[in-house]
């Protein structure tokens, strides 16, 4: 990747744009030299140069709030960085989330994406007293058992016109649908990538409604 960056635009300096992997939020700006760049690659967590202490610094080397290298991208010129992360905390030396002072986007997509990461954690470290691990260990036959008891009390919610039941019912059933999913090795963007398969392929003459999505 440092073959590709033109260090010498800004003497010897490339623009990172940091952005959470999860949200697309745009966390932060920085500056890396070739040194910053391969620490990062090496280490997997951000390290800037900084242009007032005349120094590596890697963020959250005294907070603790460490940005956890996703993918980093250069941009077509090759004079700038885009690096996605996982934020370890706020970013922001004043503790907003991000540099911008904004909070942290709370969007579905990021919800679901931090669901999945507590269930895979729970899936590796397997701590006594939590449901999402006792769960795995019982197996695939419990989940989705599970599954199916939820299924119904969403169907009785819906029935019943309790629009809040509702809600927390299909919370529930959305949660074991993504346990399940671990347990099986699969993940929610396996069902966006099927689901977009079928938004995708061409309306079958006399097809039915089930064979495409929307």
């Amino acid at each position: 990747m440092t073959d590709k960056l033109n260090f010498d635009k800004l003497n010897g300096l490339v623009p990172a744009i940091i952005q959470d992997a999860q949200t697309l939020q745009v966390l932060m700006v920085g500056f890396m030299n070739r040194e910053a760049l391969e620490r990062t690659q090496r280490e997997q967590k951000v390290v800037f140069w900084s242009r007032t202490k005349h120094r590596l610094w890697q963020k959250g080397e005294t907070s603790g709030n460490t940005l956890n290298v996703v993918s980093m991208q250069v941009d077509c010129d090759g004079d700038a960085l885009l690096v996605k992360v996982l934020p370890a905390g706020p970013v922001c030396h004043t503790g907003s989330f991000t540099c911008f002072g904004e909070e942290r986007s709370q969007n579905a997509e990021s919800v679901f994406s931090r669901l999945e990461e507590i269930v895979r954690s729970r899936q590796q470290e397997m701590p006594q007293n939590s449901y999402t691990a006792r769960l795995l260990q019982q197996g695939t036959a419990r989940i989705a058992q599970k599954i199916g008891e939820e299924a119904i009390e969403t169907v009785v919610a819906s029935l019943q016109g309790d629009g809040v039941a509702l809600r927390r019912e299909s919370a529930d059933l959305l949660y074991h649908l993504i346990v399940l999913l671990r347990a099986q090795g699969s993940s929610l963007a396996d069902v966006a990538e099927e689901l977009q398969t079928r938004m995708e392929r061409p309306a079958m003459k006399g097809g039915s409604e089930k064979s495409e999505s929307g």
